[in-house]
């Protein structure tokens, strides 16, 4: 009897109504399934009757798909999965590098090996040209000055500190129109006085 192939990348989902096969790709996961062959309705019946008085006769669900499992075995199934391997096996290459079955999306034709040993060029190329552009607009942000507007000299306030309402920036208070700073400049000697002082404290001047 001939081998057959793909003894690590395939699942086996054959029941007892039918044969069925799923084979997958080794680097990406994805692949086929193959198509289903139903058992002839006699065969399927036998098993059915099997499995019913299996479970009949108290033994488990874990038993019954054992025994399942053991009857759908032997020639027929092996030759339902040879169809299987020769449907898909024309998606499928087997790596000479790593050894490992690959879909056609993984694998570089171009140099007859899978794109993990040998990676598409091309490919490389666009994804590190892409790179580069992400790169290269990061630094252009980072060296981009977005804050110039912003007062970042004078002491930061929450709160007015006159009506106590939020403040939303800026250097007056847009609920009562007073500084926001939390001291005052005297305009005629420009000493600081402290917020919701009335005169200066070193001339005398009337502030606000």
């Amino acid at each position: 009897m001939a081998l057959i192939q793909f003894t690590d990348n395939y699942e086996d989902l054959s029941t007892d109504v039918g044969f069925q096969f799923k084979f997958y790709c080794e680097r990406c996961g994805n692949g086929y399934m193959s198509e289903f062959h139903p058992y002839g309705a006699g065969r399927a019946a036998g098993l059915l009757r099997a499995v019913s008085d299996l479970v009949g006769r108290g033994y488990g669900i874990a038993q019954s798909a054992y025994e399942v499992q053991r009857a759908i075995g032997g020639p027929a199934h092996d030759n339902a999965l040879k169809t299987a391997v020769a449907e898909v096996k024309p998606h499928f290459h087997q790596c000479s590098r790593c050894g490992e079955w690959l879909c056609d999306v993984c694998w570089n034709e171009s140099v007859g090996l899978c794109e993990r040993c040998a990676p598409d060029t091309t490919e490389e190329i666009a994804a590190m040209q892409q790179e580069a552009r992400i790169e290269q607009l990061r630094e252009r942000i980072n060296n981009t000055d977005y804050t110039s507007q912003i007062n970042v000299k004078d002491d930061a306030v929450v709160l007015c500190p006159h009506c106590g309402a939020k403040a939303a920036g800026g250097k007056f208070c847009n609920e009562c129109g007073k500084p926001l700073s939390a001291s005052l400049e005297c305009p005629k000697c420009g000493s600081e006085n402290q917020a919701g002082a009335r005169f200066c404290s070193e001339c005398g001047e009337k502030l606000g």
